[in-house]
């Protein structure tokens, strides 16, 4: 298990000697400024990796804005990294300097749990996220906003050669949230009928997995100003408007499953009447209120409410490489981070398509010219 001692300031300052930089929330306003940081001396098992693009996950807005109650400050939030690896400690046989690398949502876990050991990293109750969670040694992990990233080997994933780095960085997260359930649920299987529960940075690779798993996909929204783009964008075989009723009954018992991507409080019983007998629905967006299932709307025919909590790395691993296989990127606005709070603001009215990614390489140097320090 994760050690629990932490280390004393002195010993934090001796293990933290690489400088780098960051876009910080110093409070709940959620205000994103340069902020100078170290991260820790290269480990004996660490991939140090230069960070080139992150993406921007509405968990990332929620954060620093602490709509969950649990922000640490100062908050360097970003858990969809795509960079290069610049140095590889000496215990490091997965990757070497060069290589193109990523790091989605955890940066270290136990590594001996039962989850640990079946490859649910994930699952760990020593699991420790990318940012907002305090490390081994007792200091805060920062995010994907900055510079540069230290890393434990086995919290690596490599990018296939054929992907770009700033389409795949949202894979890291919103690819393995979709992929992972579809996997495990068994919804990834030639035929079936596959309802995707709204179009957003979640759904739109949902989508897209969907029909690179040979599934008819259907996407489900409120809004039918999307039809357009689901079907004719990301290839979706058929689109049903959640407020119209005529279009509702059309479709009832018609799905084998559905990922619900929503993160609203809306009915629930309308949306199992989609699913065929035995039909599952598997949440992997995160209302702020507690949802309301009807019992017989599960009862009656037999039907599955799950939930699904990204994946682990192994599975993070596959994802890429099978999204590389058929061309499974993210569509994505790519922005400076001189822009960033500007791109939160328009992310809380969900005017973007479909995610944001910082060109931290290019952008973030000029943006930090003259960042507050942590010290």
């Amino acid at each position: 298990m994760a050690p629990t001692a932490t280390a004393t300031a002195a010993e934090q300052s001796q293990q933290h000697t690489k400088k780098a930089v960051g876009l910080a929330a110093l409070d709940a306003s959620g205000h994103l400024s340069p902020l100078a940081i170290t991260r820790r001396s290269t480990g004996d098992d660490d991939v140090v990796i230069k960070i080139l693009y992150c993406g921007i996950c509405h968990s990332d807005l929620h954060s620093i804005k602490n709509d969950w109650k649990n922000a640490k400050y100062p908050m360097i939030p970003g858990h969809e990294i795509a960079g290069e690896v610049t140095e590889a400690g000496k215990n490091v046989t997965k990757f070497k300097a060069g290589d193109r690398v990523g790091v989605g949502c955890m940066v270290n876990s136990c590594q001996s749990c039962e989850s640990c050991d079946k490859g649910f990293e994930n699952h760990c109750p020593g699991m420790i996220f990318t940012y907002n969670s305090v490390d081994r040694d007792g200091t805060l992990t920062y995010g994907g906003y900055s510079s540069m990233v230290v890393v434990h080997e086995r919290f690596v994933v490599r990018f296939p050669d054929a992907m770009p780095l700033d389409k795949g960085a949202p894979l890291l997260c919103a690819g393995i949230t979709v992929y992972s359930p579809m996997k495990y649920h068994g919804l990834n299987v030639p035929g079936m009928h596959l309802g995707v529960l709204g179009l957003g940075g979640l759904g739109h690779v949902a989508v897209k997995f969907g029909k690179a798993f040979g599934m008819k996909v259907t996407v489900i929204s409120s809004s039918p100003g999307k039809k357009q783009e689901a079907l004719e964008r990301l290839g979706a075989d058929a689109f049903v408007v959640s407020k119209d009723a005529d279009e509702m009954k059309a479709a009832m018992s018609t799905m084998d499953g559905i990922i619900n991507t929503v993160s609203a409080n809306i009915p629930m019983a309308p949306l199992f009447g989609l699913l065929k007998p035995n039909g599952k629905m598997i949440m992997v967006g995160l209302p702020e209120k507690p949802i309301e299932v009807p019992p017989f709307a599960l009862v009656a025919r037999n039907k599955t409410l799950a939930g699904s909590c990204i994946g682990g790395m192994r599975d993070t691993q596959e994802m890429l490489d099978l999204a590389a296989k058929h061309g499974v990127t993210a569509d994505i606005e790519v922005i400076g981070a001189e822009y960033v709070n500007t791109a939160m603001e328009r992310l809380a009215k969900a005017d973007v398509r479909y995610r944001f990614v910082i060109d931290i390489a290019n952008t973030l140097d000029k943006a930090a010219a003259a960042p507050a320090t942590t010290e």
